[in-house]
């Protein structure tokens, strides 16, 4: 039995993931609405529509409940995370973090706030370049499944691998994290690119450069660059930078196209997690001595600090530098 905390609709993808094989799964959702909609109907009407659930995924709002399965996918928004594992019990479980950002205040990736609040419970994360609406729908995907422990990751792999769900193996879990988590604030940059209409030259500029951010932060932080190269890394940040399915590309879609930062938030049903981790991003940026200029940008544009417009030139008048 596997369990699920979140019901969004990435969370709802990775419950039909795991019941793909008749495996009962379990469902948190704080929605009394996507309990019943799941429930009684097989469907997210809410979150994932249009998508037939297997009928062996059962919701609830209670987090016991759910908690009783093992391992549990984490997949709730970054910045509610700690809150969530902190109504669990202390029993040990395996806990395989699935949420993409950092943690406002304490400037944690998301393991480390996981093993402070279950200090007994053994940490994975997975990550990579995933559409929700596709790997529901049994679409080929690959992604990354980050273990300190190689053994246990290999259990892990083995226990959510199915045909077109495809896990590869690293133990480098700060990489696959800070990969997740700063490719959310560059999609929102690239997404400005569009919305202002310059051009594909200037999008494909703007993710190698992202990409170079993304890898001087990661270093800094400890990661393996080798892990920033894959799928959680670079493989997340192409999708997300290239397509409207991605919820931090078409807010900055609309950044570009002059809308307000709260207007277009407030639009949203589902949460654009690189817009709280762009402030996050920028003060743990600074505070480890790592040039971000993109990162700081588009904090400034979401922050109302600059236009869109603004945000462009400044990154177009910076001084002349080597690329590496």
């Amino acid at each position: 039995m596997i369990g699920v905390l979140g019901a969004g609709a990435w969370g709802t993808a990775l419950a039909q993931v795991a019941a793909a094989d008749g495996r009962e799964v379990r469902l948190w959702a704080r929605e009394l609405e996507v309990v019943a909609s799941i429930n009684e109907a097989h469907e997210n009407h809410l979150f994932l529509p249009g998508v037939p659930l297997a009928p062996s995924i059962r919701a609830s709002d209670d987090l016991a409940w759910v908690a009783e399965a093992d391992p549990l996918l984490v997949v709730t928004p970054s910045q509610h995370m700690r809150s969530v594992l902190s109504g669990l019990d202390a029993r040990q479980r395996q806990l395989i973090l699935c949420c993409k950002g950092i943690e406002a205040g304490t400037m944690q990736l998301m393991h480390e706030v996981a093993h402070e609040t279950c200090p007994s419970a053994t940490i994975a994360v997975l990550s990579g370049p995933t559409f929700a609406h596709e790997v529901a729908k049994g679409l080929p995907t690959a992604i990354t499944l980050a273990c300190a422990d190689a053994g246990i990751g290999r259990k892990l792999a083995a226990l959510i691998a199915r045909p077109a769900f495809r896990p590869y193996l690293a133990t480098d879990v700060v990489g696959a994290e800070i990969g997740g988590a700063v490719k959310n604030v560059l999609a929102i940059a690239c997404g400005v690119v569009e919305g202002r209409g310059l051009g594909q030259n200037a999008r494909a500029s703007m993710i190698s450069r992202g990409f170079a951010e993304m890898t001087r932060f990661g270093l800094a932080r400890g990661a393996h660059a080798e892990t920033l190269a894959g799928l959680s890394g670079l493989g997340d940040l192409v999708l997300t930078c290239s397509s409207t399915s991605s919820r931090n590309f078409s807010l900055g879609v609309g950044l570009g196209q002059g809308r307000a930062a709260a207007d277009l938030l407030a639009d949203r049903r589902t949460v654009a997690e690189g817009a709280f981790t762009a402030p996050v991003l920028r003060a743990a940026a600074a505070a480890a001595g790592v040039d971000m200029p993109i990162a700081q940008a588009v904090c400034a544009l979401l922050e109302g600090e600059a236009t869109a417009e603004q945000m462009i030139d400044a990154l177009l008048a910076r001084p002349l530098r080597a690329e590496w």
